[in-house]
């Protein structure tokens, strides 16, 4: 095959093997070790290899702009290492808001990078866009855990709500579970943190 060809036939390989790979991904949500806590990539609450390895794909994907504008990654700095680090997320929608969840709690290295540089982050889908992320109170939170889950079937298994559950079951937890709105930077807020390497997971 010669080297036009060849290079053709890229995009539907690549088409080819991000199909399957979706496809067995949605046939894991259907097993016990999803439901139970997504074993697969999680151990003990936290992302193991499998895990991060998973992330750093979905980051890869997220900084191409591949797939809906809600499926982001997300970048931090360590406030002791300086270190950059990013993770994929679903972004919930809301009342006209965009919202960052994290679906291991407080657990999520990335809750607080955030809180210690006052909400500054950068969020990627495609370009880089600069972003002041401003913690929700848990008191509101209730609405945009449960449309969070409506949309990040990767964040079922973690917060003990079944999606369609009232909105009393989300308020129930919602202590446990961060969640942060998108607001763009207005002049004089500074900038958020550089692209940097991959850290962490929690691909919602």
């Amino acid at each position: 095959m010669d080297p036009e060809r060849r290079a053709s036939r890229i995009p539907v390989v690549a088409a080819g093997i991000l199909g399957s790979l979706g496809i067995a991904y949605g046939l894991y949500h259907r097993t016990r070790w999803f439901r139970e806590g997504n074993r697969l990539f999680y151990s003990s609450g936290r992302p193991n290899r499998a895990g991060r390895l998973f992330g750093d794909f979905w980051v890869a994907v997220d900084k191409r702009g591949v797939g809906p504008a809600w499926m982001v990654s997300l970048e931090t700095v360590g406030p002791r290492t300086g270190r950059r680090s990013s993770i994929p997320l679903v972004l919930a929608d809301w009342d006209g808001a965009q919202y960052a969840v994290s679906m291991l709690g407080e657990r999520s290295p990335w809750v607080h990078n955030v809180r210690a540089a006052g909400g500054l982050a950068v969020l990627r889908h495609g370009a880089p866009r600069s972003v002041r992320l401003v913690e929700v109170p848990p008191g509101e939170r209730a609405p945009i855990l449960k449309a969070y889950l409506a949309r990040a079937a990767g964040g079922r298994p973690h917060i003990p709500v079944d999606k369609d559950a009232p909105l009393a079951e989300f308020a129930a937890v919602a202590v446990d579970f961060p969640v942060f709105r998108v607001d763009p930077l207005t002049q004089g807020d500074g900038s958020g943190p550089e692209a940097g390497t991959s850290a962490d997971s929690e691909a919602g």
